[in-house]
């Protein structure tokens, strides 16, 4: 049997090491038409601000290493023109030669990857214009700081990518200025959670500019739709990527959202014996089952494993994504999984959400604060999406509810999870566990929470409320939601007589412990509706800060 895959970088190396593993008779062939192989995309951030000191340590194998481990021939600089499945075969072109070449398969893999996507902005063929999505490109951008040195820097987009070079130019010594068309910058995050990304950034001395697009750049100057005019002697096109399938359209591939290759779970397109896998795929979700674009680096390897062993009869099948994503901005980690609020809100779902603000681990060991989303079904309970932004320990409760949401968990599900616990790694109550009980309260124990959102839609509804600060006095006078009354929480049983019961009541504190308490004293008293602020004061004050710009 013979195999051609199109692509070596992710899913196409892993693709051709799995089917290798299983048949070791089949004749296995690879072209790509970059240079570069097998690369860790994802370093290359890290590499331009020189925490990564080599090159080589992102391309640490080429294809004399397939050919010598795997027997796997890779040709480089080889491209692939146009694909025809009637007769099963290829047509290739060398870049070094010109000469262009037909090759035949039994079995075909697409791994095509993706491109970054450049918005029609005027100037962006500028020298001083790059995008950052292969080793050509990192390369490119490291010469240009090299030579050029430049001061200044303004990042057009703010997804991963661009955060993570942000980071990096400003270790260099960089002014970053960062620009985002929506109102928020992080996309995926709700907006609740990536204001406190935009807050630790700014911090860090980025200026940030949301819900503004560019109109133009010029020589050392990006101007903004409003005619602003921001110093910037390098551009990263960080606006995000598109699935590469043009070889696959014209041979009559079936194309599916954001026009990637559709695929079924065992990387097979519509055509016999095609196959696709990585970036240039689309995916299903595992909460909705539904089709969605998530191009990652994780996806695609395991995509090109999964091709790799179905194309030589494996067993192997693709159980969906979660959309699970992880970065790190300075020294705080952000992270997501699962479904939005807003995700879930759009697809129907009726949604409970909570904002847990714990320790990673006690403080008296160095804990530091986490603040953790919580979306949850309200019909059954199950977890839907989580996101977290915190210094330290994010990762490992991120990967918890991840294994949580993939095996259909709910919410009274996390407290009852054995967690690992001593003081130098966890609270006694992990946050996890935490974030299970407040939903659970929410759903199941009618302890039902309010956002700041909603709370400021009743504030101006004409509606009487009762909004109660459960905070000692001296940090009332410090800051309060405005309109809250100050009864501590010592003393609220006894005040609560004087209250009317029938009135929507909130209670908060600082984060929502003793808010929580507070509202479990008016229930106990008879108090009609009570909720419960999310997250308290700290998580309503950041969502009410005044922008920096």
């Amino acid at each position: 049997m013979r195999i051609i895959i199109i692509g070596a970088v992710a899913a196409g190396t892993s693709a051709a090491a799995k089917a290798r593993r299983n048949d070791e008779n089949a004749e296995i062939v690879v072209y790509e038409k970059d240079s570069f192989i097998s690369y860790s995309g994802c370093g290359m951030p890290y590499y331009i601000g020189g925490e990564v000191e080599s090159a080589e340590e992102l391309t640490p194998r080429d294809p004399a290493f397939f050919k010598s481990k795997y027997d796997v021939d890779i040709r480089t600089l080889h491209e692939v023109i146009s694909i025809h499945p009637d007769a099963k075969s290829v047509q290739v072109k060398s870049l070094t030669t010109g000469k262009v070449f037909s090759d035949v398969y039994d079995k075909l893999v697409i791994a095509t990857g993706a491109t970054a996507i450049v918005p029609p902005i005027k100037g962006t063929n500028s020298e001083r214009v790059f995008t950052l999505r292969n080793i050509n490109d990192m390369n490119r951008i490291k010469a240009y700081i090299n030579t050029a040195v430049p001061k200044t820097a303004s990042i057009i987009g703010t997804g991963f990518i661009g955060l993570e070079v942000c980071e990096n130019l400003k270790r260099l010594g960089i002014d970053v200025t960062l620009i985002e068309k929506l109102p928020q910058i992080t996309p995926g995050l709700d907006i609740d959670m990536s204001v406190y990304v935009q807050e630790h950034i700014e911090k860090n001395g980025v200026a940030v500019y949301t819900d503004t697009s560019v109109t133009e750049i010029t020589d050392n100057t990006v101007i903004l739709a409003d005619g602003k005019e921001i110093q910037a002697d390098m551009i990263l096109m960080s606006t995000g990527v598109r699935p590469s399938t043009g070889l696959a359209k014209t041979a009559g591939i079936e194309l599916g959202i954001a026009g990637a290759i559709r695929v079924n779970e065992k990387m097979q397109t519509n055509v016999p014996d095609i196959y696709a896998c990585g970036d240039c795929i689309e995916h299903f979700h595992v909460v909705t089952g539904m089709p969605v674009y998530r191009p990652l680096g994780s996806t695609a390897n395991k995509t090109g494993r999964i091709a790799g062993d179905c194309v030589t009869d494996g067993n192997l099948s693709f159980r969906g994504i979660l959309g699970t994503g992880i970065f790190k901005s300075f020294d705080m980690t952000v992270a997501q999984t699962g479904l939005s609020e807003r995700e879930a809100k759009e697809l129907g779902y009726d949604a409970a959400v909570c904002h847990n603000i714990k320790l990673n681990k006690p403080e008296y060991m160095g804990g530091k604060e986490m603040v953790i989303k919580g979306i949850a079904d309200k019909s059954d309970g199950r977890l839907l999406g989580v996101q977290i932004v915190g210094e330290a320990g994010v990762d490992k409760r991120l990967d918890v509810f991840v294994t949580a949401i993939t095996f259909k968990a709910k919410v009274e599900d996390l407290f009852h999870l054995d967690l690992a616990y001593a003081p130098p790694f966890s609270t006694t109550k992990d946050p996890v566990m935490y974030t299970g009980m407040i939903l659970d309260n929410a759903i199941h124990k009618g302890r039902p929470l309010m956002i700041a959102q909603e709370l400021d839609e009743l504030m101006g509804s004409g509606e009487k409320y009762n909004l109660i600060d459960a905070r000692v006095v001296a940090q009332y006078e410090k800051n309060h939601v405005d309109t809250a009354q100050s009864i501590p929480h010592e003393k609220l049983r006894k005040a609560a007589d004087s209250l009317d019961k029938d009135v929507v009541a909130i209670t908060y504190c600082n984060k929502g412990t003793t808010g929580n308490a507070a509202q479990n004293i008016l229930i106990g008293k008879g108090f009609k509706r009570v909720f419960n602020l999310s997250g308290g004061q700290k998580q309503y004050g950041i969502t009410h800060k005044e922008p920096t710009l």
